[in-house]
């Protein structure tokens, strides 16, 4: 799929991994950002990846949860840097120039610096 060509939102293109242009992986994308009038064309403005795209989508007590782990954050990534889509959201720039994988990236310094036996 590429991004000019129709799209089922919900089932091809929401919960899919997002993956950056050096093959990182940058979280999932969690709803997608519409724009349009109505009476007007619908069409994609970004998709929003993070805890804070996702938290309606949870129970109250599981969007608390989440959010006391990871945060509320949400990074909107415009639709134009989406390269492809198949199985994955393919993106033309690096994740963290898009502000993306703030969460992955602390979690992962504190395992680090976490004592395993």
């Amino acid at each position: 799929m590429k991004p000019g060509n129709p799209l089922k939102l919900l089932s091809e293109v929401r919960d899919l991994q997002v993956v950056d242009s050096e093959e990182r992986n940058c979280g999932i994308c969690d709803d997608i950002e519409l724009e349009g009038a109505p009476g007007g064309q619908l069409k994609i403005a970004a998709l929003l990846v993070g805890p804070g795209a996702y938290a309606k989508r949870l129970p109250k007590w599981a969007g608390s949860l989440i959010a006391t782990i990871a945060g509320r954050s949400a990074v909107r990534v415009p639709w134009a840097t989406v390269e492809k889509i198949s199985g994955r959201i393919f993106l033309t720039e690096p994740g963290a120039e898009l502000g993306l994988r703030r969460v992955e990236d602390r979690w992962s310094k504190r395992l680090k610096r976490m004592p395993f036996s």
